[in-house]
């Protein structure tokens, strides 16, 4: 078992589920650089390219997704994180299908992580930005993917079949944009690496002047929740143990 601030015993390896390029980052992004730091190995899943993002009406739409996969792989780099892998799916219309259900579990498969992070499939009303549909989608998706369809090998059998995927048993679950956490990482000291991440994200964030503020503020409120030292700053989950 782990208490409240530590990292599950027997994580090496974790998968980061997101609807949209910027969003581990926004959500998890010190959590992310504890878990490289301590040499955990770390991929991105990022199921849409965020292509109905932005603020320029001068670039042209349809090189949104080339900018925005370079935005989180150069972001993801100063995590400590090398493998991001895209699904392409497209932004505002990302549903927890089967076909999305498939792609999440070939990943896991692949990946064969002891650990997963993603967003909540469900509504914070105190907190409804956090709660865009598609962070919704990803968070459903993943969590059909991760029971049962990841740990059993007829579910989506041409994995195994055609890919020689085996069934894959995952033990944790992280929820991030959650109303209701109970697991918190102190990333105090990972603060200039969060920002740095979400400063590569020029598409979404160069208009941001307060953006390290708010990133600070939102910290502290997580930090305070936990009942951390003054001071502190947080990243907060609801951390669910699978089953065996």
């Amino acid at each position: 078992m782990t208490d409240a601030f530590s990292i599950p015993e027997g994580v090496t390896r974790a998968l980061v589920v997101t609807a949209h390029p910027d969003d581990v980052d926004f959500g998890a992004g010190g959590t992310i650089a504890t878990l490289t730091d301590a040499g955990i190995e770390v991929t991105y899943c990022i199921c849409t390219d965020g292509d109905a993002g932005g603020f320029d009406d001068a670039t042209d739409r349809s090189a949104i997704p080339g900018i925005r996969r370079a935005e989180q792989t150069a972001a993801a780099a100063i995590c400590g994180v090398t493998d991001v892998r895209f699904l392409g799916y497209k932004d505002g219309y990302l549903e927890p299908t089967h076909d999305v259900q498939k792609d999440i579990v070939r990943v896991m498969r692949q990946v064969q992580p002891q650990l997963v992070i993603t967003q909540s499939p469900e509504r914070n009303w105190e907190r409804l930005p956090a709660s865009h549909p598609d962070h919704m989608a990803a968070g459903e998706a993943t969590t059909r993917a991760l029971y049962p369809a990841v740990r059993n090998p007829y579910a989506y059998p041409e994995l195994r079949t055609d890919e020689g995927l085996e069934a894959w048993t995952v033990s944790w679950l992280w929820l991030f944009t959650t109303h209701e956490p109970n697991h918190w990482i102190d990333t105090t000291d990972k603060i200039d690496r969060k920002i740095s991440a979400l400063r590569e994200h020029h598409s979404q964030t160069s208009h941001m002047d307060n953006l390290e503020e708010l990133i600070r503020t939102w910290g502290g409120m997580q930090a305070e929740a936990a009942g951390l030292p003054e001071g502190s700053l947080a990243e907060a989950f609801r951390q669910i143990k699978l089953p065996d």
